[in-house]
């Protein structure tokens, strides 16, 4: 499992009402593209938002549900990219001085991904979860579901 942290300059509430979001999942999450309908239940468990990754024209709809959901500290969801395959995501929030501190562990579940030998898959899930860790961060300390 590839496992990266970020430090963040918003509560954990913050951070989770991102999360809560499901609109907002293009913006934090490196290679989804769009968004397509959100559950109304979005985030309860077995949820799911209905997206789109990849880069136009060659965009492949697919859809990510909350396995399970107890905030402001822990979300996990399966993130589904097929033909690659179906990846379990977890976020864990723990709340630091001026901030949080944002755990994300990765690792495909399902598909053609879990063949990727296990250090190449982990080393391209740890640099495009950096970038993710960063959009989150954005978003949160930026208040972008202030009303």
């Amino acid at each position: 499992m590839s496992v990266n942290f970020r430090f963040i300059e918003a509560t954990p509430d913050e951070v989770f009402a991102v999360l809560a979001n499901g609109w907002l999942y293009p913006s934090w999450v490196v290679g989804a593209s769009r968004m397509r309908d959100v559950d109304d239940a979005w985030p309860g468990e077995g949820s799911r938002i209905f997206h789109s990754f990849g880069v136009w024209p060659f965009l492949i709809n697919d859809t990510t549900s909350v396995l399970e959901w107890d905030p402001p500290r822990h979300m996990k969801i399966k993130a589904r990219g097929w033909p690659i395959g179906e990846a379990h995501v977890t976020l864990d929030v723990k709340p630091r001085r001026d901030g949080c501190v944002v755990r994300i562990g990765e690792d495909a579940v399902r598909g053609p991904g879990r063949f990727i030998p296990a250090p190449l898959r982990q080393s391209m899930l740890h640099a495009r979860n950096i970038e993710t860790l960063q959009r989150l961060a954005y978003l949160a300390e930026g208040g972008a579901t202030a009303n």
